[in-house]
C-alpha cells in the first residue's frame, strides 16, 4: 500500500498494483523531486533553489501546503526572481521548465499568482489618501515607508510630489468619466452651492449638481470646490457658478440654483442676470433658492431651543451627572428597574454641534422622569430635579421638534429624493407653527412663534417651487396644493393657488416654445401655427383663411398636455411610488411635460451632504486643505466624492477573473 498527498492535504491510500506506481497529480510535483535521506526518511526538493522539505517519515506522510505555499507565495528566491519575467500581473503562470503549449483550459485566479505592478501600487496609493483623506506627506512618513518595504519589498516608495501628481492624475480620469455621463443626460442640470468658512478671509464654495440620467435615475455629484478671496462679496456665488458652467460645458443647461445662505437683493439680482445670460431664466428667475431646508431646520430648532433654554441646560445637567459617572449611572439603572420604568431610548448626553442629539437627550430623559424624580432619595448629591412644570415644557418642544426631526430624517438618508417627497413635510410643519403661534398656552405660543421666524422666511422662498414639484406627482397633482394652502391661508388660499397654477402654465409653456412644438405663447393666449411648408401649399389653392379660421376655432377646444395631466383621476396612493418611473413609463403620452417633470424634480431642497444636515454651525475647512494649493485640494475632495460613489474591490475583481492557462 502507498500514501499519495492530494491537492487538499487529504491522505488518500493506495494499493500497488504489480510493476506499477500511481502517478502523483499535485502541480507541487512539477517543482520538486523526493529523495531518500535515511531509512525510512524521504524529502522533498525544490527544484529551482534546492531547499528540502519534510515528506516522510516511516509510514507518515506530510501534505503538500509547505510546498505549495513556497512555489505559490514567493518564498523561492530563484522562482521569485523569475516570476517577475515570466509572469505578466494579470497571467497566471505556465508549467516551470515544460516546453509543451499549455492545454485550453479555465481556472479561476489564484490570488497568490497575481504578480507585482508598481504602477498599480501607486495607483492603489493615491485612491487610499483620496478616499480617506490621508494627508499626501504620509508616503514620506517612516512608520508607512517601514510598512509599505515590509509588504513589498520591490516597490519604489514615491515622494510627496509624485503621490500628489498621481492623485491629480486620478482625479482628472474619473472627472472625464463623469463628463461622458453630463454630456449624454438628457435634462438639465441642478445646481447647489454651499460656502465653507476658514480661519483666514477666504472662503471655500462647493458646488454640487443633480441631474436624471437617460435610465430616469437621480445622481448628485461633485463638481467644483473653489476658493472664493472676497465671500462676503454680492460676485462671489456669481464666479463659482460662471466658473462651473465654463468647466463642464452646461451653459444653457442650468435649470436652479440653490444656496445655503440669504442672500441681499443685489446677490439675487446678480445671479438672475447671470442665469439670463448663461440660460434662459424660467419663471423670472423664481427657480433661485436662496435657502437650504437643511441649515432652515437648524435654526428653526435652534429657536425653539433657545427659547427654553433653561429648561434644556437643566436636562443636561441631569444627564450628565448620570452618564459622567460609573456609580451614578448603576444606580440609575437599578433604580429604573425598581420602578419598572419602560423606555425606548437610552440616556445619553447630547452633542451641541448637532441639534437632533439633544432633541434625542431630551426624549429620552422625559421618558425617564420618574426615575429622575426619585433619583435623590437615593443620591443626595443630585440637585437637578426638574419640576413638573419643567417636565411639560420638555414635551412641549419635543413634540414640535418632531415635525423636524422626520424631515431632516429624509434628508440625511442616503437614498436621493425627488423634490415632490418635500412638500407634505414642509407644509406640515409650516401648519402646526401658525395654530401653535395662535394657542393660549403663553409657552407653546413663545416658542412657535419664535420657530416661525426661520421656518417662514424658508416657506416664502420655496413654497412655489416646492409646490410646482408636488403638482409632478400623479398622485396629487393639483389637490394637495389646494387642500394644503386652505389649512394655512384659510379664505385667502384661492390667491395663493392661483400663483402656483399660473407658475407651472408658464413654466410648460416656456418648456413647448423650446420644442418647438407648433405652439407659441402669445398676447391672446396659445396659438397653433403652420409649417412654412404646408403654409405655401395652402396659398397655390386658397385656402390660407380657411386654415387661419380652423385654427382659431380649434385651438379654443383643444387641451394642452398639461390641462389632460391635470383633469385625469389621481393615481392611488401607494407607500412605495417611483415617481420617475412612472414619468418614464409616460413620457410618450406626454412628451413635453415628462421633460419638464424631470428637470423640476430634479431641484435639490438641501445644498449639504447627509452627513451635515443636523448641522448647528457651518462647516469650516481644515488648516491641512488651506494650505494646499486650490487645485490639489479641489482634485482630493472632488475625486473622493466620485470614488466613494461607486466603490471597486481591485482585488476580489481580478481573482474572480478567469483567464486561460
Amino acid at each position: 500500500m502507498e500514501t499519495i498527498p492530494t491537492d487538499n492535504n487529504a491522505i488518500v491510500i493506495a494499493a500497488e498494483l504489480p510493476g506499477k506506481r500511481r502517478k502523483k497529480k499535485s502541480v507541487v510535483w512539477e517543482h520538486f523531486t523526493i529523495e531518500t535521506v535515511g531509512v525510512g526518511c524521504r524529502r522533498a526538493c525544490c527544484k529551482q533553489c534546492k531547499q528540502s522539505f519534510a515528506y516522510s517519515t516511516g509510514s507518515k506522510v506530510a501534505g503538500t501546503s509547505h510546498l505549495k505555499r513556497h512555489i505559490a507565495k514567493g518564498s523561492c528566491p530563484v522562482l521569485l526572481r523569475n516570476q517577475q519575467n515570466q509572469f505578466s500581473p494579470f497571467s497566471a503562470p505556465s508549467k516551470l521548465g515544460g516546453s509543451d503549449p499549455p492545454k485550453r483550459r479555465y481556472r479561476t485566479l489564484n490570488p497568490s499568482y497575481l504578480g507585482f505592478d508598481s504602477e498599480r501600487c501607486r495607483h492603489e496609493i493615491a485612491r487610499m489618501i483620496i478616499v480617506h483623506e490621508y494627508p499626501l506627506q504620509i508616503v514620506e512618513h517612516p512608520i508607512f515607508i517601514n510598512f509599505v518595504k515590509n509588504l513589498q519589498p520591490r516597490f519604489e516608495m514615491v515622494s510627496f510630489n509624485t503621490v500628489q501628481g498621481d492623485c491629480v492624475a486620478t482625479y482628472l480620469r474619473e472627472k472625464q468619466k463623469l463628463q461622458n455621463i453630463i454630456e449624454g443626460i438628457p435634462g438639465r442640470i441642478c445646481l447647489t452651492l454651499d460656502m465653507w468658512n476658514t480661519r483666514y478671509s477666504s472662503g471655500y464654495v462647493f458646488l454640487t449638481a443633480q441631474f436624471i440620467d437617460n435610465e430616469w435615475k437621480l445622481h448628485r455629484k461633485l463638481l467644483n470646490f473653489i476658493m472664493e478671496i472676497f465671500p462676503d462679496s454680492d460676485l462671489a456665488f456669481n464666479h463659482s457658478i460662471a466658473a462651473c458652467l465654463a468647466d463642464w460645458n452646461m451653459e444653457g443647461r442650468l435649470f436652479s440654483v440653490s444656496i445655503n445662505q440669504p442672500l441681499t437683493d443685489t446677490g439675487m439680482d446678480n445671479i438672475r442676470v447671470l442665469q439670463s445670460l448663461k440660460n434662459p431664466g424660467m419663471l423670472g428667475g423664481q427657480l433661485l433658492l436662496s435657502n437650504c431646508l437643511a441649515r432652515s431646520l437648524s435654526e428653526t430648532a435652534l429657536e425653539a431651543f433657545r427659547v427654553a433654554e433653561s429648561t434644556v441646560l437643566k436636562i443636561r445637567d441631569c444627564v450628565k451627572y448620570v452618564k459622567t459617572s460609573e456609580s451614578h449611572e448603576e444606580k440609575f439603572f437599578i433604580l429604573k428597574q425598581q420602578l419598572q420604568v419602560p423606555s425606548s431610548k437610552t440616556l445619553a448626553m447630547d452633542d451641541i454641534s448637532k441639534w437632533n442629539t439633544t432633541y434625542e437627550m431630551l426624549i429620552s430623559a422625559s421618558e425617564m422622569k420618574e426615575v429622575f424624580a426619585c433619583f435623590d432619595t437615593i443620591d443626595p448629591d443630585f440637585k437637578f430635579t426638574p419640576t413638573m412644570e419643567e417636565w411639560k415644557q420638555v414635551e412641549t418642544i419635543c413634540t414640535y421638534m418632531k415635525f423636524l426631526s422626520d424631515t431632516a430624517n429624509i434628508l440625511a438618508s442616503p437614498n436621493l429624493q425627488t423634490t415632490n417627497a418635500f412638500f407634505h413635510e414642509v407644509w406640515k410643519i409650516q401648519l402646526e407653527l401658525c395654530r401653535a403661534s395662535a394657542v393660549e398656552d403663553l409657552f407653546i405660543s413663545d416658542i412657535a412663534k419664535a420657530m416661525r421666524v426661520p421656518f417662514d422666511n424658508y416657506w416664502k422662498n420655496c413654497c412655489l417651487v416646492l409646490a410646482i414639484a408636488v403638482v409632478m406627482d400623479p398622485r396629487f397633482k393639483m389637490k394637495l396644493v389646494e387642500f394644503s394652502f386652505s389649512k394655512i391661508y384659510g379664505e385667502g388660499s384661492a390667491e395663493y393657488v392661483k400663483i402656483v397654477d399660473d407658475g407651472i402654465h408658464e413654466l410648460f409653456y416656456e418648456y413647448m416654445t423650446e420644442d418647438n412644438v407648433g405652439v407659441r405663447v402669445g398676447g391672446g393666449g396659445i396659438k397653433i401655427e403652420g409649417s412654412p411648408t404646408s403654409m405655401g401649399v395652402n396659398d397655390a389653392l386658397g385656402l390660407t383663411d380657411f386654415d387661419v379660421y380652423i385654427m382659431e376655432t380649434s385651438s379654443q377646444q383643444e387641451r394642452s398636455e398639461l390641462d389632460q395631466y391635470l383633469e385625469e383621476s389621481l393615481l392611488p396612493r401607494v407607500h412605495e411610488f417611483d415617481v420617475l418611473g412612472w414619468w418614464k413609463i409616460n413620457k410618450m403620452k406626454y412628451p413635453t411635460l415628462s421633460k419638464m417633470a424631470r428637470d423640476i424634480l430634479t431641484i435639490p431642497v438641501c445644498t449639504v451632504g447627509p452627513e451635515s444636515v443636523f448641522d448647528t454651525d457651518r462647516k469650516e475647512l481644515d488648516d491641512y486643505k488651506c494650505r494646499l494649493r486650490p487645485e490639489t485640494a479641489e482634485a482630493l475632495i472632488c475625486a473622493k466624492d466620485w470614488l466613494k460613489a461607486e466603490p471597486v474591490d481591485i482585488y476580489n475583481a481580478l481573482v474572480k477573473m478567469e483567464f486561460p492557462i
